[in-house]
C-alpha cells in the first residue's frame, strides 16, 4: 500500500500540468470571462434597462416585472433549481478531462521506454502489474476527482456572480440558494458517478495503455488510426457486400466496439449512445440525484461488461508487454 501511494503521487507530480493547471485555467478563463460581462452590467447600468429578460420555466420576464416574478414564483423554487443545475455551468472544464486523460495513457508506458528510465524502475522492487494499476487510478480516479473539484469551485463561483446580477434586478436568492442542501449534494453526486465513469472508461484505457506498451515511435496514429482505418475498411466491405445483398453490420461495429476504444474517457459516454436515457425535469434542466440514478442504472446493461472484460484483457496484456519490451 505504501509503495502504491509512492507511485500515485509520481504520477500526480509529473502530470501535474495536465491534472491540476490544464483544468484550472480553463475555470479560472470561465469565471473572469462571467465576472467581466456581470461588473459591466452593473457598473455601466446595462442590467437596469427594461430590455433584460429572464427565462423561467419557459417564461420571458422583463426586469420590470421581476418584483411580481418574486411573487408568482417563491424564492425557494427559483433557488432549487439554481442548486440543481449549477453545477452544469461546469461542463467547460470537464471537457478538458478526457482530453489531458487521452494522453496521459498514451504516454505512460511509452514515455518510460524512450527516455530509457524504465531500466531504472525495472531495478527497484516494484512489479509490473503496479506499476500500470498505478497508472490507472491516476488517470481513471485521480484526474477525475481533481477536475469535479475544480469545476465544482468555479461553478459555485458563477453562481453567486449570477446571484449579483439578479440582485441588480431587485431579487436576492442568496439566502435560498445558499440554504439549499442540493447546491453541497451537487459535487458529492458527481463524485458517486466515478465508479461508474471508470466502468466505462476501461476499453479505451485499455486500449490507449497497450498501444502504449507496444509501439515503438507515433503512438498517437497507431492509437487513433488504426480504429479509423479498421472502421473505413468495414464500410467498404459492408458497401461491396450491399451489392449481393449480405452485410458485415459494419455501422453496429463502428458504433459498438471502435467507438467504445476512443471515446470511453468522455464523461456521461453512457448517454452518447442512446441506450441510456438523460433524465430531464421538464423546464427545471438537469436533475442530478436522477443522473446519478440512470448512471448507476447504465451498469445493467451488457455492453458495459463486455468493454470492461476487454478493457482489463487489453490492460494485462500491457502489463506483460512491458515486462518484456524495455527498449527505447
Amino acid at each position: 500500500m505504501n509503495t502504491m501511494k509512492w507511485l500515485l503521487r509520481r504520477e500526480f507530480w509529473e502530470h501535474k500540468g495536465g491534472f491540476v493547471w490544464a483544468p484550472l485555467i480553463a475555470a479560472v478563463i470561465m469565471v473572469v470571462l462571467v465576472a467581466g460581462v456581470v461588473g459591466y452590467g452593473v457598473s455601466s447600468g446595462r442590467m437596469n434597462g427594461d430590455s433584460i429578460t429572464v427565462r423561467v420555466g419557459g417564461e420571458e420576464v422583463h426586469r420590470s416585472q421581476m418584483a411580481d416574478l418574486a411573487t408568482r414564483h417563491s424564492r425557494t423554487e427559483m433557488a432549487s433549481v439554481a442548486a440543481n443545475n449549477y453545477i452544469a455551468v461546469g461542463a467547460p472544464v470537464f471537457i478538458v478531462l478526457p482530453t489531458v486523460a487521452f494522453f496521459y495513457f498514451l504516454a505512460a508506458l511509452y514515455d518510460d521506454r524512450r527516455d530509457r528510465s524504465i531500466l531504472f524502475w525495472k531495478s527497484l522492487p516494484i512489479s509490473d502489474s503496479t506499476t500500470v494499476l498505478s497508472k490507472l487510478l491516476t488517470g481513471l480516479v485521480l484526474a477525475p476527482v481533481i477536475t469535479v473539484g475544480i469545476a465544482s469551485a468555479a461553478a459555485f463561483l458563477i453562481l453567486m456572480l449570477a446571484g449579483v446580477a439578479v440582485s441588480a434586478q431587485g431579487v436576492n436568492l442568496f439566502g435560498p440558494v445558499l440554504s439549499n442542501v442540493n447546491l453541497y449534494l451537487s459535487p458529492v453526486y458527481l463524485l458517486a458517478m466515478i465508479p461508474v465513469y471508470v466502468l466505462w472508461a476501461l476499453p479505451t484505457a485499455g486500449w490507449l495503455l497497450l498501444v502504449s506498451s507496444w509501439a515503438k515511435s507515433k503512438v498517437f496514429l497507431w492509437a487513433v488510426g488504426l480504429p479509423l482505418i479498421v472502421a473505413v475498411l468495414l464500410k467498404w466491405m459492408d458497401y461491396l457486400l450491399a451489392l449481393y445483398g449480405s452485410t458485415i453490420h459494419a455501422d453496429w461495429i463502428v458504433n459498438n466496439v471502435l467507438e467504445t476504444l476512443l471515446l470511453g474517457l468522455v464523461p456521461g459516454a453512457w448517454f452518447m449512445d442512446g441506450g441510456t436515457a438523460m433524465p430531464v425535469n421538464g423546464g427545471h434542466g438537469v436533475d442530478l440525484l436522477s443522473v446519478l440514478g440512470a448512471s448507476w442504472g447504465s451498469l445493467a446493461r451488457p455492453e458495459l461488461w463486455v468493454g470492461a472484460a476487454a478493457g482489463v484483457a487489453m490492460i494485462l496484456g500491457a502489463v506483460r508487454l512491458r515486462r518484456w519490451r524495455d527498449e527505447g
